[in-house]
This record gives structure tokens, sequence and C-alpha cells, in this order.
């Protein structure tokens, strides 16, 4: 049975990402462990599935207009689902089963804090990566690594693929276009949450019926949100949006 609560909320951050591109797991996390009180591992597994579903279709409409960088993907891949593996089972085993709530909350508050600041920054971390001479190139493992940063941090707390990955793709490809990026990114990020997944799904910590009732509101909400994108300035939407995770993110540190 679908709860209504539950399902709003999914519209209301459905419609933030529509808007802004970004949000989802550093909203809807904290939003199930403090409004809804669902246990912190739970809610990270459940919004990782979530996030693999609906950024799914965002991964189709960039790949159809050609907007993915499908090597910068793979190397990314390559470093984040091997961490998110390694993480997942080491939880499990050092916190005898993923519930460690305090692990799990303060990584998913730090993350929220580095993900307001990559918004809050956004404009003038593009500025100086343009800045960067063209000649420059940038190593493989680079890529490999910042994947692996990614795959720790999204495994614990479902938050890293979306802002904290397109700031560091601004530096490494400084070259490539905004879109690409941001193509690029959400690419990488399908396989990643759908392991990760997966990986709380196998241990538990999946809540079936909450994810159903996640998808009846969010996919809508993306929906409409993505069709006033544009309408609203982009620079007030991202600062709010920094401004509610720094909040978020000190409570949950706290929690």
């Amino acid at each position: 049975m679908i709860d209504s609560a539950q399902a709003l909320s999914g519209f209301a951050v459905g419609a933030i990402v529509g808007l802004t591109g970004v949000g989802g797991g550093s909203l809807m996390t904290p939003l199930l462990v403090l409004l809804f009180g669902i246990h912190p591992a739970t809610a990270v597994g459940t919004d990782l599935l979530h996030a693999a579903i609906t950024k799914a279709g965002g991964t189709y409409v960039h790949a159809k207009q050609g907007r993915v960088e499908w090597r910068i993907a793979y190397l990314l891949a390559a470093g984040s689902i091997p961490a998110a593996v390694l993480t997942l089972f080491g939880l499990h085993y050092f916190t005898n089963g993923i519930g460690g709530s305090k692990i799990i909350t303060t990584t998913l508050g730090v993350a929220l804090l580095l993900t307001a600041a990559a918004l809050a920054l956004r404009t003038h971390l593009r500025r100086l990566s343009k800045a960067q001479s063209p000649e420059v190139k940038r190593h493989p493992a680079y890529t490999i690594l910042t994947g692996a940063v990614l795959g720790v941090l999204v495994s614990v707390s479902s938050v890293g693929a979306g802002s904290l990955g397109i700031t560091a793709l601004f530096f490494l490809y400084p070259q490539l276009k905004a879109s690409r990026i941001v193509g690029s990114d959400l690419a990488h990020a399908v396989p990643l949450t759908l392991v990760a997944g997966l990986g709380h799904w196998l241990f538990g910590s999946v809540d079936m019926r909450l994810l159903l009732s996640l998808l009846t509101g969010s996919l809508p909400g993306i929906y409409l949100g993505s069709h006033f994108a544009g309408r609203v300035p982009e620079t007030v939407l991202r600062f709010m949006l920094a401004a509610i995770l720094v909040l978020v993110g000190s409570r949950l540190i706290a929690f």
C-alpha cells in the first residue's frame, strides 16, 4: 500500500531534482531519517534503488542526445563499483549487519556539507576549471580514484554521485562542456546506485513498500519540475538548496 505522505515527499524532492538537476539523495535520505524516522541504513538502501530507477531515465535522454562520454563513465565505474562492494561488505562485517547508524548518519552529514559547498561554489569552480590550460592531460587513474571515493560515499550515505561527482569532473576535464559532464556523471550514477542499492537489499536494508511510495511521487515530480527548469533563477535555487543541506547535514552529524 502506498503511503501518501511519503509519496508527497517523493514528489517534492522530485520537483527539486527536475528544477536543479541535483538534490535527490541529498534531500531524500535525510528526509526519511529525520521526518519519517526510517532507520538510516534502510533510508540509504531504499533511496539508492530509487535513484537508480529515476536516474536511468535521465541517462537515456542524455545518451540519446549524445551528451555522455562513455569512457569517463567507465573509468568512474571502475573505481566506484568495487569500492561500493567492499564498503558494504566491510560495514556488514564490522557492524554486525549494515546497522551502523552513527557511521551512516555522520557520513551522510559530512557528505551533505560537502555537497552544499560544491553547490555554492559551482560557478567559481567552473570559472577556475576553464582557466586551466587546454594542454593539461589527466591520467585515467585520477578518474578511477574519484570514482572510488564516490563509491564509498554513495554506498554509505546515498549522497555524492550528483553534485560532488560533477564538481570533480569539472577539474578533471576542464575543457569538456558542462552538458557532457552532467550526462557522463549521470550515466555513471546509474550502475553505482544500482549495485550499492542491491547490496543494501542483499543485507536486508531496503523497504520495497517505501520504494514504491517514493517512486509514485518522484516520477511525476521530476517530470513537472523539469518543465519549469530555467524559469526560476538557478543561482537562487542553488543557494537555497545549499543552505538547507548545511542545516540538515549539521543536524545529522549531531544525530
